[in-house]
């Protein structure tokens, strides 16, 4: 008898993968058959995939002020989502050359937050949206000084505006609460920070 409870269904059959628009993202068509946790393979259907680079997303952390850095910068996608769909975020990167996640954590720090990181502390990987996105994050938080981390930042040439701002601990973790903070990556490393952030401060301090 099979084990439904159980089995972890492993095969997909790609039957056919189509490339609808290519820009700086891209959107394929994928026709597919996959394996059912009763058995046997479904019929063959169709999904959309948006294509994106992988990206890098870091928490800038104080742990001797006990202080995070955090950005502001608009969001085409939050528009008519929020009130303001400029967002409170981390410092964050895509993986689109020949770098390791470590690199661009550091190059990003630079770019966005004019910060300088001196250890790099793995916090998890994930998919933000795997229903229709094949983006992979890999989420660290940076121990910084956060000493005079403040002003305007971004690289022109990619039309970046970002404002710089230094939030003690427990205001961004309200902020967080209340609902001021609402992407995915800063919600989940303001989180894994209020779980781990004693061992944190006791081997960064």
């Amino acid at each position: 008898m099979t084990d439904f409870a159980n089995a972890t269904p492993t095969a997909v059959d790609i039957v056919k993968r189509e490339n609808c628009y290519q820009g700086f993202y891209k959107l394929d068509r994928v026709h597919l058959r996959h394996e059912l946790f009763a058995g046997g393979m479904s019929r063959e259907i169709n999904r959309e995939l948006f294509v994106r680079h992988d990206a890098v997303c870091v928490l800038p952390y104080d742990p001797q002020r006990d202080e995070v850095v955090l950005i502001e910068q608009f969001r085409v996608g939050a528009m008519g989502k929020t009130v303001n769909p400029w967002l409170v975020e981390l410092v964050a990167g895509l993986i689109d050359k020949d770098e390791q996640p470590e690199e661009v954590a550091h190059r990003e720090a630079q770019e966005e937050a004019g910060l300088v990181f001196t250890a790099l502390w793995p916090m998890t990987k994930y998919f933000p949206s795997p229903g229709g996105s094949n983006e992979f994050v890999h989420l660290y938080l940076g121990r910084c000084d956060s000493a005079g981390a403040s002003g305007l930042h971004g690289l022109e040439e990619e039309a970046e505006d970002i404002r710089v701002k230094v939030w003690a601990y427990e205001d961004a973790l309200q902020a967080v609460r209340d609902g001021r903070i609402c992407n995915a990556a800063s919600i989940i490393a303001l989180q894994w920070l209020a779980l781990n952030r004693d061992e944190v401060r006791g081997l960064w301090s």
